[in-house]
């Protein structure tokens, strides 16, 4: 990969991927989400988090019982007992209680493939791995149409207040 003249991150063939800069994007809002945590030392509110990754992940680093048990992906729940959490610009280090017993773990961001946040009904998934997501992503281009001469005007959008679908 190459950083472009116009700061995009673009292949030697010059084509712009998209996912991945969509999966940077996503990662740096789960490090900037626990920072915040990382700084006050506590959730705010009722937030908590499920965090599933990827525990074949190199950089991933956790207990062998704990990686003999979840051979291939983990969900690690961050709500009311943690210690030690610690960001990077890789991935975050956590301790959690695993039956009355303190674990570290670390999890690089490039191993998670989704976070969620009930509380608030927010979650990321991530589809593919970086490598992974040219070859494995099928993106439809829809061509641009031209309006025909004789196409009917069209009507006026209606107006819909977002009010109806928020939560009280």
């Amino acid at each position: 990969m190459v950083v472009g003249t116009v700061g995009v991150i673009m292949s030697e063939s010059d084509e712009i991927h998209y996912g991945n800069l969509m999966h940077d994007a996503m990662r740096s809002l789960i490090a900037r989400v626990l920072r915040d945590i990382e700084t006050t030392g506590k959730l705010p509110g009722e937030h908590h988090f499920f965090v599933t990754f990827d525990t074949n992940h190199p950089d991933a680093e956790l207990a062998d019982w704990l990686k003999d048990r979840y051979q291939d992906e983990m969900t690690v729940v961050i709500q009311h007992w943690f210690d030690n959490l610690a960001v990077d610009g890789a991935g975050f280090a956590i301790t959690l209680n695993f039956g009355d017993s303190p674990e570290p773990l670390y999890i690089p961001f490039k191993a998670i493939r989704t976070f969620v946040d009930p509380s608030v009904e927010f979650g990321l998934r991530f589809e593919a791995d970086d490598e992974d997501f040219e070859e494995e992503a099928e993106i439809e281009v829809i061509p641009e149409v031209e309006p025909e001469e004789d196409d009917k005007p069209q009507q006026a959008a209606e107006v819909v207040s977002l009010d109806a679908f928020r939560k009280t």
